[in-house]
């Protein structure tokens, strides 16, 4: 019988902390279902004491998402802890993960402490969070740059305390697989008490090892591994839960160990997530890239012809990738829309099937062929909606090379329309401006994307911005075959983000 591996998710607490990312509470909880729905055994669902918004997510996930333990991340301070267990206890199993930082350098510079205080304040705070929750996790922070002997120290006086799952992170990726897997043996070897908990891994990405060092590390002994979707995460993010899934099922017979994911709903998790982070998969990123299973070469070609197995060592459809058997275009019914979502794997309303069916139709009007692509943007443009204050009635833009761009945009506002009309350095500019006009509010624009969803000339461009007013940044999306109308929609999306989640304190318009 194989071992059985823990899968804990990091996404929305490791992986928010991605520079740029700022999820709200819808997000955080699409995010968080979908995690269940791909069978993680463990959601770490934030950092409760961080911010009010961050403990309102925490709560939100542990009392709505079932069959799943959830846990909130918290130093080893008194304060943390209950304001972690506050957030999480409305859970149907849940967990508290407290750390502090074991090595040398981090004993020196940050915390100012020795290594016998740094022992003393963990298995306190171990003790004192097993009060409130029976399941306790123990995380020593830079922990492969700890020296080994104060390591197994703080792991067996913390199991004894009543931690159940002892974590090894590799803090800042500066291990290397022999090295992590060697120091997972080392763990298993000299802490007498190690088979009462689950030895779990938290792996960086700084030197491109975090996947090779958690694998490593499970071949050495590790029962739980923890990562995050399409690897994100501070700095060069974490390892992507994507990868290390896709290893150990392509090399079954090389490693023998089996989880509870559902590999099916990998891609369709790492779409959502890329979707509302506005983090954008790279094409060649294993497993999910827009590449991972695309051959262009004409000797690959012919040889996946011939029989996939020769350049494809895991299939597409494993990861629910949906392949287009079907073309859809504007002569298309609504059944064969319904089932076309089924088979992509969405499970949508009546209501919001109706929008998305609207939405596939004017499309359809503008190009001639709807591929799953396409789709795809449709229905996660729909997903990261925010609230309308502002809809969008009508925009007219003059612009070209020798004339002064001008953008006319009118704004439905209630029962009202507020039409506003400035110039700007080309046509996007001068309609970011007349909609601040509009709203009566300016914002910093931090940035501007620009991706093609599909191939040609009449592919969907996605418009992904980012906005800051006082020193919050907001996201916005926007898609359309028009990039025009796709920029328009992502401001409009990213103001009204704004206006919902600081509205009181900004003044708009009437």
């Amino acid at each position: 019988m194989s071992r059985q591996i823990k899968i804990l998710d990091t996404t929305l607490r490791d992986g928010e902390q991605t520079p740029g990312v700022n999820l709200n509470l819808h997000e955080k909880l699409e995010i968080a279902r979908q995690l269940a729905k791909l069978g993680v055994d463990v959601i770490e669902a934030g950092f409760a004491i961080a911010s009010p918004g961050d403990f309102e997510g925490v709560k939100a996930v542990a009392e709505s998402v079932k069959g799943v333990r959830v846990s909130s991340l918290c130093r080893s301070v008194e304060k943390d802890i209950d304001r972690g267990w506050e957030a999480v206890r409305g859970a149907e199993n849940p967990m508290l993960h407290t750390f502090i930082a074991t090595s040398e350098i981090h004993l020196r510079h940050k915390l100012k402490m020795s290594e016998e205080e740094v022992l003393e304040r963990a298995v306190a705070m171990v003790r004192y969070a097993k009060k409130l929750c029976g399941e306790i996790e123990f995380s020593a922070e830079d922990a492969s740059r700890t020296r080994p002997e104060f390591l197994y120290k703080v792991f067996e006086a913390v199991i004894k305390a009543g931690a159940t799952v002892i974590n090894v992170p590799d803090t800042v990726g500066y291990s290397t697989p022999a090295e992590f897997g060697k120091l997972i043996k080392g763990i298993r070897e000299n802490v007498s008490n190690i088979d009462k908990v689950d030895l779990s891994v938290h792996c960086h990405n700084d030197l491109g090892l975090a996947v090779a060092n958690t694998l490593s590390a499970m071949e050495n002994g590790a029962t739980q591994l923890e990562c995050t979707v399409n690897g994100l995460g501070e700095r060069a993010g974490n390892a992507a839960i994507e990868e290390i899934v896709m290893g150990i099922n392509t090399r079954k017979n090389f490693y023998g160990v089996s989880h509870n994911i559902d590999t099916t709903q990998i891609y369709r998790t790492s779409k959502l997530v890329s979707s509302l982070t506005g983090v954008i998969v790279q094409p060649n990123k294993a497993i999910v890239g827009a590449n991972a299973f695309a051959h262009e070469s004409g000797i690959h070609q012919h040889g996946v012809l011939a029989d996939k197995s020769t350049y494809e060592i895991m299939t597409p459809e494993s990861i629910g990738l949906a392949q287009n058997r079907m073309v859809l275009g504007k002569h298309s019914g609504r059944h064969a829309f319904e089932d076309r979502l089924k088979e992509m794997g969405y499970t949508l309303g009546a209501d919001e099937i109706n929008k998305a069916f609207e939405m596939f139709k004017n499309l359809a009007d503008k190009k001639k062929n709807v591929t799953d692509r396409d789709i795809e943007a449709l229905i996660e443009e729909k997903v990261s909606e925010v609230p309308e204050i502002f809809e969008l009635e009508s925009f007219q833009i003059s612009s070209g090379n020798k004339v002064v761009s001008t953008a006319a945009v009118s704004l439905r506002k209630n029962d009202s329309v507020i039409t506003e009309a400035a110039t700007g350095d080309g046509p996007v500019d001068a309609a970011f401006n007349a909609m601040e006009r509009a709203v009566g509010i300016s914002f910093e624009l931090e940035s501007y994307g620009l991706n093609a969803v599909t191939e040609g000339k009449d592919a969907l461009g996605e418009v992904t911005v980012r906005i800051s007013k006082d020193s919050k940044v907001f996201l916005g999306r926007g898609v359309s075959t028009d990039i025009i109308e796709a920029s328009v929609k992502a401001y409009l999306n990213a103001i009204n983000r704004a206006i919902s989640e600081i509205g009181e304190g900004i003044i708009i318009k009437n």
